[in-house]
């Protein structure tokens, strides 16, 4: 089965400095028939103005994992960790035990995230970040992981969940195989996804399928986040 939900439906709130949409319930936006969607818990599309940001606070037991789309975030925690992420890379966190994180936009330009919260296969592990830089050139058979928890991509996280992301030029098809439950995001550009005419900002949640086709309309970008499905998850 495939939901596909449109961008200008999504739920969200404009702070002035923070521009979110909401793929899932989130702060003050809930809707009962968008908790989760297996072991994903939130999907917030944030645009984040010049020289603001989220101050420093905490976070314990989940993986958050941040793909930058537009300009740069700076994170900087309690653990002694520090970088910079720009657009087309990720930077991923195991909150465990406990650790407290800022993310500022300090560039000039708007900054645009995926930020993405999955629940963690194990709780009161030591909480750890790291971040990676990926190729830009479009892909031509198949996406590209950039995270998952068996160390077989360039960025690990504590749960059996997979990120693909990939850039595709006009008339490129694309086949992958679908592993639990999937959550796609349209970050660029107009996809057919299994039939489903997407554009930028789209989310489409996967179940019970065990492969999806996408045709870029135009040049074009997403990612595909596969988790472990639960009977009574959305």
């Amino acid at each position: 089965m495939i939901t596909h939900h449109k961008f200008e439906n999504l739920g969200g709130a404009n702070h002035g400095w923070l521009n979110a949409k909401h793929h899932f319930s989130f702060a003050n936006y809930y809707d009962p028939q968008k908790l989760c969607h297996g072991e994903l818990m939130v999907i917030n599309d944030d645009r984040i103005a010049p020289n603001t940001g989220f101050d420093t606070h905490p976070h314990q037991n989940m993986e958050i994992i941040t793909y930058v789309r537009k300009g740069a975030i700076t994170h900087k925690d309690n653990k002694g960790n520090q970088g910079r992420t720009t657009a087309g890379n990720v930077q991923v966190m195991s909150a465990g035990t406990g650790i407290y994180h800022s993310e500022f936009n300090l560039e000039n330009e708007e900054t645009n995230i995926y930020q993405i919260w999955i629940k963690p296969k194990t709780v009161g592990i030591e909480p750890e970040w790291n971040m990676a830089e990926f190729p830009k050139e479009p892909v031509e058979d198949s996406l590209q992981l950039l995270v998952s928890g068996d160390k077989t991509a360039p960025l690990n996280i504590n749960q059996d969940a997979r990120i693909y992301a990939g850039r595709l030029n006009k008339g490129i098809k694309v086949k992958h195989n679908v592993i639990g439950k999937a959550y796609v995001l349209i970050s660029e550009g107009n996809i057919d996804v299994n039939g489903n005419k997407t554009e930028k900002g789209d989310g489409l949640s996967i179940s019970d399928e065990t492969s999806l086709e996408f045709e870029a309309l135009n040049d074009a970008e997403l990612l595909i986040i596969e988790v472990p499905g639960k009977e009574n998850a959305r």
